[in-house]
C-alpha cells in the first residue's frame, strides 16, 4: 500500500464526510418536525398531513431516479450536487415564508425532492472517486453511512429544541444555512470528473439486471418491516404492554447506538466475507428480531432484542448500497438511488400496512406481518445470490 497514494485519497475524504453529516442534519431538521409544522402552522387535517408525506415520497422517487440516470449518462455529478443543495436552500426559504398548503405540497415538495437527491449523488461520487483512485470504497462508504446515522442521532433533538424556543421560521432558516454551507463545501472540496461514469464502466449483464430487481424487492421489504416496527412499537409498548414511554425511547436509542459500530464492523468484515453473505446475516437477524418482538414482553428482553435490530439495520444500511453499486458497475448514480428509493418505497408501504393491521387486529399483529415479510425478503436475497451473473455474491 503506497502511503503517498493513501494521503492523496484521504485528503479528499473529509468533504465527503462533512457533506454526508451536514446533509443528514438538514434532513433531520425537516423530517421529524414536518407533521408538527403542517398541523400547527399550516392548520391542515391529519389526512392532509399524510398526503403530504406520501406525495413527498413519490416525488422523491421519481426526481431522484431521473436525475440519477442523467448524471450517469452525462457526468457533471459535482455540479448536480451543488444545484441540489441550492434547491434545498430554496425549499427552506419557501417553508419559512409560506403557509399555503397548495404551494408547499407542489413547489415545496419538488424543491425538497431535488434537495434530497444530493445525498445519493454524494455516495455515488464517492464510489466513482474510489474506483478512479483504485482504492477500496467499502470502509470509505461505511464511514460515510456512519456519519449520516450520527446526524440523525443529534439532528432531531436540536430540531425540536429550536422549534420549541424559537419557532419554525428559525428552524427552516437554520436549514437554509446548512444547505448553503453544503453547497460551498461541495463546490470547493469535491472532486470533479469530466466524463460520465457510464462511459468508463462495463455494461450490466442480463443476469445482473435480474439480480438488481430481486435485490430491490428484498431491500424494499426489509425497509417496510423496519418502518412498520418504528410506527407500531411505541404504541405497542405504551398501550398493549402498559409500559412507560421511556422504554420505547430506550429501545430506539439502544438500537441506534449499536448500529454505528455494527455498520463499521460490517465494512471491515467485507475483506473476509462477501457482501451477499453479510446481508444474509442481516436478514436472519431481522427474522430473529421479529420473533423476539412477538414472543417477549419483559422490558429487559425487549432491550436485549435490539441487538438483533441493530445487526439487521446496521448491515443493511451499511452494505446494501454497496451491493447495488457492485451489481451495476459504472452506474453509481442509478445504483445508489435504487437503494435510497427502496427505503422510500418501504416507508410508503409501511404506513398503509401498519395502519390497516393495527386497525383490524392490534399492534402486536404488526410484528407478525413484519416477520412474514422479513422471511420473504430473506428468500428474495437468497435468489439474488443464485441469479447474480457477475460473481459478486459468490
Amino acid at each position: 500500500m503506497n502511503p503517498r497514494l493513501d494521503n492523496i485519497f484521504f485528503k479528499t475524504a473529509w468533504p465527503f464526510m462533512l457533506l454526508t453529516f451536514l446533509s443528514g442534519c438538514a434532513a433531520a431538521l425537516f423530517v421529524p418536525t414536518m407533521s408538527l409544522f403542517l398541523s400547527k402552522e399550516v392548520n391542515v387535517s391529519p389526512f392532509a398531513v399524510g398526503m403530504f408525506f406520501t406525495c413527498n415520497a413519490l416525488c422523491g422517487i421519481v426526481v431522484s431516479q431521473l436525475l440519477a440516470r442523467r448524471s450517469d449518462r452525462q457526468g457533471g455529478r459535482k455540479q448536480l450536487i451543488c444545484r441540489c443543495m441550492l434547491a434545498g436552500s430554496l425549499a427552506c426559504v419557501l417553508f419559512a415564508c409560506s403557509r399555503s398548503y397548495g404551494v408547499l405540497i407542489s413547489v415545496g415538495i419538488l424543491l425538497m425532492s431535488i434537495g434530497a437527491t444530493a445525498s445519493p449523488q454524494i455516495f455515488a461520487l464517492a464510489r466513482e472517486y474510489s474506483d478512479v483512485k483504485g482504492r477500496s470504497g467499502v470502509m470509505f462508504t461505511s464511514w460515510m453511512r456512519a456519519m449520516f446515522s450520527l446526524a440523525w442521532v443529534v439532528g432531531p433533538p436540536i430540531a425540536f429544541a429550536i422549534t420549541l424556543h424559537y419557532g419554525f421560521a428559525v428552524l427552516f432558516l437554520s436549514g437554509l444555512a446548512i444547505y448553503l454551507l453544503c453547497a460551498l463545501v461541495a463546490y470547493l472540496g469535491l472532486p470533479e470528473f469530466a466524463s460520465a461514469a457510464s462511459a468508463r464502466g462495463p455494461q450490466t449483464s442480463q443476469a445482473n439486471g435480474r439480480a438488481v430487481r430481486w435485490l430491490f424487492v428484498a431491500s424494499t421489504l426489509f425497509w417496510t418491516c423496519n418502518n412498520m416496527y418504528l410506527i407500531a412499537m411505541p404504541l405497542y409498548v405504551t398501550t398493549q404492554l402498559a409500559q412507560p414511554e421511556g422504554l420505547a425511547g430506550w429501545m430506539m436509542g439502544t438500537a441506534a447506538g449499536l448500529e454505528i459500530p455494527i455498520m463499521l464492523t460490517a465494512g471491515w468484515a467485507c475483506a473476509r466475507l462477501r457482501k451477499h453473505s453479510l446481508l444474509m446475516i442481516s436478514g436472519v437477524a431481522a427474522v430473529l428480531f421479529y420473533v423476539a418482538m412477538l414472543s417477549q414482553t419483559a422490558p429487559v428482553m425487549l432491550l436485549l432484542a435490539q441487538l438483533g435490530n441493530a445487526l439487521f439495520i446496521g448491515i443493511l444500511a451499511g452494505l446494501g448500497m454497496l451491493y447495488f453499486q457492485d451489481l451495476l458497475p459504472g452506474r453509481a448514480g442509478v445504483a445508489t438511488t435504487l437503494f435510497t428509493n427502496s427505503i422510500r418505497s418501504g416507508a410508503i408501504l409501511a404506513g398503509g400496512l401498519a395502519g390497516v393491521v393495527a386497525e383490524y387486529f392490534d399492534y402486536h399483529a404488526v410484528f407478525l406481518v413484519a416477520l412474514v415479510m422479513s422471511v420473504l425478503a430473506l428468500g428474495c436475497l437468497w435468489i439474488v445470490g443464485r441469479v447474480d451473473g457477475s460473481g459478486v455474491a459468490h
